[in-house]
């Protein structure tokens, strides 16, 4: 770590943009200071909207920046933030939060840049999960928490509409991410952070753009490490299933009573000026509404994909998916740490009805025996179909990046093993998002304490770990003592639990029936191939 001195930071910071005011931390968020709500590109509205973020106008004076900013546009309910409490939404949602320590450090501060999830359809960086209070005084680190475009807004891609009069990108939402990084290396010197040790980390979808951002020629040299918790690897959008996409959207939008048909060869294509004309017109609400349409359309279109909200490859701000790029040698040559979560699935089996059935988890393997192999791994009952479903969304995709990607840069696999006595009696074990509560200093928050009941000791030595090796992995060191990279010799995996240990290649039989599979898999650019085409992965 850089050694504080004791002169206190300022809470007033010149931007490139303009002067922004912070609030410095009371109680629980004791010596740091954080600035919230920082824009980082122009409002997407107007003519804005769908596009590539825009260049921010400088403002005169002082900007106030203590209080988060609006959350994408998604339904009230998912913005809460407290008790009875909500965060706003509306389009211009494109700001960035920055927590630091309230010292003056004698050298440029290590900086975390974390990208929240939500399946691209939900989240707001003012999540009191996502405080960065704790780790960036934990690790002396500076944290900044990015709001990104997504669901229709920024996920779905108009840019085969496009006219002279009216441009439309592609990957909004990615481009996003792209935008808020320029900023970080813009002006993240002046709140005491290091632009050239910069580490992007992200959960869920956010780690899912982790792995695009590893892919994205527009992303490179932008950060230097990356951490991916839990991504769905396979969650990006192919070109043809984006275009197919966007089209239902657009006549979903134009005729609320539509009944969707995953019958699309008769359909006449939309002129662009109406596209245009239709998008432009549309209320935020009007747009929300057809996503959430756009969602059930999704689940039984002619696609292999799941959802409709993604990143899309293919086109020429993500040319592959991020797998066909590391399996091509194409990932920014940066050390990764890459990982998943024991029981991935409880949470969507209670809570969230999200994941695709197992007969849509198996449709892309198309291989009868490769398919069955696969399913006799998972013979034991309900709870092997639900890990089944999980492991092809989240564990199996996951491994394949990683052995793919560590030809390139070191790479690190966890697979997260604890949970508390609270949340084995709720039946979710370590599931989705169980990490962030370590992460982020959850269990020591006021808000979340009462998960660690009768567990304080252990879920505190948990948070330390955690913290630790994510913070000495941002100072560009090993993530910790213990931790090997992975190799196709042993397959380390660190199982991070109450006891932190290496396991090598656990699942190894499961590993391999996955990846048998997805020999039949092999893409050019991430679809799937004829068996001819078929490149052997090693198992």
């Amino acid at each position: 770590m850089g050694v504080p001195n004791t002169a206190v930071a300022d809470t007033r910071v010149s931007t490139a943009e303009g002067i922004v005011s912070g609030v410095r931390g009371r109680r629980s968020r004791r010596g740091t200071v954080a600035w919230r709500g920082i824009p980082y590109a122009a409002p997407p509205v107007g003519g804005g909207r769908f596009d590539a973020p825009q260049p921010l106008a400088p403002w005169p004076g002082v900007r106030r920046c203590e209080n988060f900013g609006d959350a994408a546009v998604q339904d009230k309910l998912l913005t809460a933030t407290g008790l009875g409490r909500f965060q706003p939404v509306s389009e211009d949602c494109l700001t960035l939060n920055v927590v630091a320590p309230d010292t003056v450090a004698s050298t440029p501060r290590p900086v975390m840049v974390f990208i929240h999830g939500g399946a691209y359809i939900l989240g707001t960086a003012a999540t009191p999960l996502y405080d960065g209070t704790h780790l960036a005084r934990a690790q002396d680190v500076v944290v900044v928490t990015i709001q990104y475009r997504f669901g229709p807004f920024g996920m779905l891609d108009f840019s085969g509409y496009s006219t002279p009069e009216r441009h439309f990108d592609e990957n909004p939402g990615l481009k996003d991410h792209i935008a808020a990084l320029q900023w970080v290396q813009r002006n993240i010197a002046a709140f005491g952070g290091d632009p050239d040790n910069v580490t992007i980390f992200g959960e869920s979808a956010g780690g899912t753009s982790v792995l695009c951002l590893l892919a994205a020629p527009g992303a490179r040299g932008l950060f230097h490490r990356a951490i991916a918790e839990s991504p769905a690897t396979d969650l990006a959008i192919s070109r043809e299933s984006a275009l197919l996409f966007a089209d239902e959207f657009l006549r979903l939008l134009t005729d609320p009573d539509r009944r969707s048909s995953d019958d699309t060869s008769a359909r006449e294509p939309i002129d662009p000026h109406e596209a245009a004309r239709i998008l432009d017109a549309a209320s935020p609400g009007e747009l929300h509404r057809a996503g959430r349409r756009l969602m059930g359309f999704a689940r039984h279109a002619d696609s292999l994909e799941p959802t409709p909200f993604g990143p899309a490859y293919g086109v020429p701000s993500l040319p592959q998916s991020p797998y066909a790029a590391a399996r091509d040698g194409n990932t920014a040559p940066v050390p990764l740490i890459i990982g998943t979560n024991r029981d991935e699935g409880k949470l969507f089996d209670k809570f969230w009805d999200l994941l695709p059935d197992t007969e849509r988890t198996l449709l892309a393997i198309q291989d009868e025996t490769a398919r069955q192999e696969i399913m006799n791994e998972y013979a034991g009952g309900p709870d092997d179909q639900l890990r089944l479903t999980a492991d092809s969304i989240f564990w199996a995709p996951v491994t394949a990046f990683a052995d793919a990607h560590r030809e390139v840069a070191p790479t690190y696999v966890y697979r997260f093993d604890f949970h508390t006595r609270a949340l084995a009696r709720a039946g979710l074990g370590a599931t989705h998002a169980t990490e962030l509560f370590a992460v982020f200093g959850g269990y020591r928050m006021p808000v979340f304490a009462g998960l660690a009941t009768a567990d304080w000791r252990a879920a505190g030595a948990m948070v330390d770990e955690m913290q630790s090796r994510w913070g000495d992995f941002a100072r560009g060191r090993p993530p910790g003592p213990g931790w090997p990279a992975y190799d196709a010799a042993h397959r380390p995996v660190m199982v991070l639990d109450r006891t932190s240990h290496v396991e090598s290649d656990p699942d190894a039989s499961r590993r391999q029936a996955w990846n048998r599979g997805r020999q039949l898999l092999v893409v050019s650019g991430g679809s799937p191939q004829a068996p001819s085409d078929v490149v052997a992965l090693d198992v």
